[in-house]
């Protein structure tokens, strides 16, 4: 059987099956038709157009000294990837990474190609974060990614290719893809400073007057934080792999800038770090001042407590109405409350309690518990 005529599997659903067959492609029903864009670049001269397909192209890239980068956005389409498969050589093992959509980032070598998986992070309007994939395919002179959705961060490589400045239309497919890479990265941190910013002004709401909110809240960046620090890690091990690989795709200038890349990655983590003890400090913070308050307000409720329970005793007392004189033999009864007829005994009773109130209160106060 020719290579043309090889045929893929095709599942339905995007994840795997358990003990499902490797090699298979993941279409989801609600995957994007695909948009194809095709950059050449040469020195000085740069085009960019859409295209319907990339048939032919293939040829084009063996045949010229252009660069090409390739940009695939959509999987709804079997053809395309048997295309892939048949005429650009791509292992069917890379197809099912490409449209598995959860791969962690990484860095495969092959023989006619070189692989790799980024993670690309985006805020939405509603400030929740997406985690979207982002594969490479790299060969001597082309670059193809592939994205499962349209929406993506990586506008300033285009804008870069259009202006012409700098290394990128010399640098080679593996220079366009560092690049791409380096946005992926620097987005990252753009969205650290972002929740760095929001946690200093959690901080001073926490400062002003602590809510129930101030907990959601970090809570939530709490979470977000573990999130990327999962795909930080990965990122800057796969940027690591390229540096220290032998393969032909990767150019030696291309290593250098990778360099800077890996050091953003560490940014970005030591980034995380910090910010996640950020989190971590105004959560305990704010349990903390929860406490105190409570312990505040227990100690007021004690206070009234202590005061009204020797005045609640004596008015308990007093209440019992127990009789010094029986009301109809006016026979005395023994050891009962002799106070009870007593002139100006209620004056007197409220007066005890009033002092003994004033002095309980004098107490309190020479032990600090009013500070």
């Amino acid at each position: 059987m020719s290579k043309r005529h090889k045929k893929l599997e095709v599942n339905q659903r995007c994840l795997p099956d358990t003990g499902s067959s490797p090699g298979v492609i993941y279409l989801d029903d609600s995957s994007l038709e695909p948009k194809l864009t095709l950059h050449r670049i040469s020195g000085a001269q740069y085009t960019s157009e859409n295209i319907d397909s990339f048939a032919g192209v293939y040829e084009s890239i063996k045949t010229t000294k252009q660069t090409f980068w390739l940009e695939i956005k959509g999987f709804k389409s079997l053809p395309m990837f048997d295309l892939l498969q048949n005429e650009f050589g791509i292992n069917k093992l890379t197809l099912e990474d490409i449209t598995r959509t959860h791969e962690r980032p990484k860095f495969e070598e092959f023989e006619t190609y070189a692989f790799a998986v980024s993670r690309m992070l985006m805020l939405n309007e509603e400030k929740e974060l997406e985690n979207t994939q982002v594969s490479f395919i790299l060969m001597d002179n082309a670059l193809i990614t592939f994205q499962e959705h349209y929406v993506d961060c990586i506008q300033p490589v285009r804008d870069r290719l259009t202006a012409g400045k700098g290394t990128i239309r010399i640098g080679g497919a593996s220079y366009i893809m560092y690049a791409v890479m380096d946005v992926i990265i620097d987005t990252y941190i753009e969205i650290l400073g972002g929740w760095g910013d929001e946690l200093e002004e959690i901080e001073d709401r926490l400062m002003d007057k602590p809510e129930r909110s101030i907990m959601y809240d970090t809570q939530l960046i709490k979470r977000h934080l573990i999130s990327i620090r999962r795909v930080a890690w990965p990122e800057k091990d796969k940027i690591n792999d390229i540096m220290r690989s032998d393969s032909p795709f990767i150019q030696k200038q291309t290593k250098i800038y990778l360099k800077d890349a890996y050091d953003h990655c560490i940014q970005a983590i030591d980034l995380i770090d910090s910010l996640k003890e950020i989190s971590v400090s105004n959560i305990d913070m704010y349990l903390s001042m929860i406490s105190i308050r409570m312990n505040e307000i227990m100690k007021v409720l004690t206070i009234i407590s202590s005061i009204f329970i020797p005045l609640t005793f004596i008015a308990g007392i007093y209440g019992m109405n127990f009789s010094r004189e029986d009301p109809v033999t006016g026979k005395l009864m023994p050891m009962n409350m002799p106070e009870l007829y007593s002139p100006h005994g209620y004056l007197y009773t409220v007066i005890i309690m009033v002092i003994m109130a004033v002095l309980q209160l004098v107490y309190f106060q020479k032990k600090g518990w009013f500070k």
